[in-house]
């Protein structure tokens, strides 16, 4: 990245496209590997299950303790919801759009505040229009970058209030339709069951909850996962996967390369990917200690909010591609 004080803008199409005809060319047995994996939502029920007890059992503690239980617990729990809306954002959970949308608003409730149906909407985008400020929510908005880019201050308030900004960003974007009934519900459910944990456990129990969901994505270790995605911590590479520990319990979302190369597949066969297709994978930089680069961003004038690829023309992508695009997206 060579100025940290602006976005690096791009004439080409994202690379992921191109990749995954490369790779299935080569190694068309990966094809094998697209499916559902149905025993998420046993995952994910636990995990929900789990996150509340630990509500329960907070709820009558000194704030302290309760917000160090929501650093070195709760923010695991909550991460690893969050995946699991992410894989029903893709209907990769059951067969069913339905049951991979109501599994997406049940990973959702311990996380206070209602998102699984709208990441649904905005994640697509994102991955059919990488880098387009206009369709891709996960690019930082022109506001944020203005915050002071490249301060450690700014980076490290960004962070810690970084649900907040994702909250923020789909309200640029176009093409997308923000309300309908799958939305309201999501909001309706999340209301009522938030409402009954402060009727019956008390305001302890909702902040561990919320602290735990701002802890999962912000200024932690496992926030550092924004930055590895789609950052440009190593030259104009827009993609980096994780290899390192955490995987094991954030379900293999560090193969971020992999899975935009492939997003018809599930977590769990993310990794015979880079297996299969190892000559593709190694050649590209990746990160290993998601407490190391989090350390690198918050300390590097290098790199800033700004350090991300931007698109102005879709990438060279028409915009009679769209739908086409979005359909090979959900097969490969």
């Amino acid at each position: 990245m060579e100025n940290p004080n602006q976005f690096l803008y791009s004439q080409d199409q994202e690379p992921h496209k191109k990749r995954t005809r490369e790779i299935i060319q080569k190694f068309p047995q990966i094809r094998q590997l697209i499916g559902k994996n149905p025993y998420t939502f046993l995952i994910l029920s636990f995990v929900v299950i789990v996150q509340f007890v630990a509500a329960f059992l907070v709820k009558d503690l000194a704030w302290y303790w309760m917000v160090l239980s929501a650093y070195v617990f709760g923010a695991f729990a909550s991460h690893t919801l969050f995946i699991c809306v992410h894989e029903s954002a893709h209907n990769l959970i059951f067969e069913n759009r339905v049951m991979n949308t109501i599994s997406g608003i049940i990973a959702n409730i311990p996380q206070v505040f209602p998102s699984a149906v709208s990441f649904q909407k905005y994640h697509l985008k994102h991955h059919a229009f990488q880098g387009v400020p206009e369709l891709d929510a996960d690019i930082p908005s022109e506001w944020e970058g203005k915050l002071g880019g490249n301060n450690f201050f700014v980076k490290a308030s960004w962070l810690l209030i970084y649900p907040i900004v994702q909250m923020l960003r789909p309200l640029r974007t176009k093409e997308i339709k923000i309300w309908d009934n799958w939305v309201m519900l999501n909001w309706a459910v999340q209301l009522v069951t938030m409402t009954a944990v402060v009727y019956f456990w008390g305001w302890m129990a909702l902040a561990y909850l919320t602290i735990s969901l701002f802890f999962s994505i912000g200024l932690h270790p496992l926030g550092a996962r924004w930055i590895q995605e789609h950052f440009l911590t190593s030259g104009d590479q827009e993609t980096h996967s994780y290899y390192g520990i955490l995987n094991t319990v954030n379900l293999n979302v560090g193969f971020h390369n992999e899975h935009h190369d492939f997003p018809s597949i599930p977590w769990n066969k993310l990794p015979k990917i880079k297996e299969i297709a190892t000559v593709h994978y190694d050649t590209l930089q990746y990160h290993l200690s998601y407490t190391k680069l989090l350390l690198r961003f918050l300390f590097d004038s290098k790199l800033s909010i700004y350090s991300r690829t931007i698109r102005e023309n879709r990438g060279n992508m028409q915009a009679k591609d769209k739908y086409k695009t979005e359909l090979d997206l959900a097969r490969v």
